[in-house]
């Protein structure tokens, strides 16, 4: 199985992006794992919300393959805490899907379409975070996630 994250919008943090490739890279030694970075909407302020995520959401579908399973981070979704995040994951891995796909949307959230096509929804928190640091805090669950199926120590450090 591999796991790929899309994300709207890039970052122009270097700090964050640093942080964010340090756990790509621990990640790479569980799972192969891909960011993809959808950019900005081009005028987007000539759009209204719902015109706004319609056009994400489309550029969103045309990365999704037929068998992809995706998974909204929504502040509406289901909590997990990191134990049973792992279990989670390893549910999706035995259940022999080829690609599990996360999505963070854009500043307005999902269209239609994408709730549609979604599998199911994850919140991270109740409380709100930038898109980037969700970014940052997903990549870092999962490692964490992987480190808990694999009994390594780094989860309660």
């Amino acid at each position: 199985m591999t796991i790929k994250l899309i994300a709207i919008g890039k970052t122009d943090d270097k700090q964050l992006n640093s942080l964010i490739d340090n756990y790509i890279k621990r990640l790479g030694f569980y799972i192969k794992f891909s960011l993809e970075i959808i950019p900005d909407i081009k005028n987007s302020k000539n759009l209204s919300e719902t015109q706004q995520k319609q056009k994400e959401g489309d550029l969103v579908l045309k990365k999704l393959g037929p068998s992809d399973i995706l998974v909204l981070l929504d502040e509406n979704g289901k909590q997990y805490d990191s134990v049973s995040f792992s279990a989670y994951l390893q549910k999706h891995m035995n259940s022999g899907i080829k690609q599990l796909v996360f999505l963070i949307g854009g500043p307005y959230g999902f269209s239609e379409d994408i709730y549609k096509k979604a599998n199911g929804k994850i919140s991270l928190s109740k409380m709100t975070f930038s898109h980037q640091m969700i970014r940052l805090f997903f990549i870092e669950q999962l490692y964490r996630g992987f480190t808990i199926l694999k009994n390594e120590p780094y989860h309660h450090h």
